[in-house]
């Protein structure tokens, strides 16, 4: 699997789960790489990043298996893959199932300290919710990332 040879986006996603579900990255990789229609028949996770609700950082997608998941094509926005990191924060979804910021300050902190990294690594990269990218119909990640981003930077 080729590297992405340019990026364009950040894109934060949630893995929209209660804020009592503590999963990360094996439960996502399980979702994504089960066959149908358990799960999607992925080759591996599509998040290059899952943040988990006490703050932890697991990495995910590493096609190559560089240990670099930040360079992998990932799988998380149709038609923006090979221009886009997807980071993932376990969450986004209140008890009667609706979208619902509820994630952790642990899961911000990280979200700001990876992003920041990030940002000096691909400097002209957009910070955007997978809700902002054009043709996407869903509150994820249930926040306004924008607005989250031009607070902490």
């Amino acid at each position: 699997m080729p590297d992405r040879k340019e990026t364009k986006y950040i894109v934060i996603h949630c893995a929209d789960t209660k804020a009592t579900q503590d999963i990360g990255v094996a439960e996502i990789r399980k979702w994504h790489t089960d066959p149908p229609p358990k799960g999607r028949g992925w080759s591996d996770i599509g998040y290059a990043l899952v943040i988990r609700r006490d703050g932890t950082s697991e990495p995910g997608r590493d096609l190559d298996h560089d240990g670099d998941t930040f360079d992998d094509i990932g799988a998380h926005v149709e038609g923006y893959n090979a221009r886009a990191v997807g980071i993932c924060m376990v969450g986004g979804m209140s008890k009667d199932g609706k979208p619902e910021n509820n994630f952790t300050p642990a899961q911000f902190k990280t979200l700001a300290y990876t992003v920041k990294l990030l940002k000096q690594r691909f400097p002209s990269a957009e910070v955007v919710g997978h809700r902002d990218i054009p043709g996407v119909a869903k509150a994820c990640p249930c926040f306004d990332v924008r607005t989250w981003w031009a607070s902490v930077k």
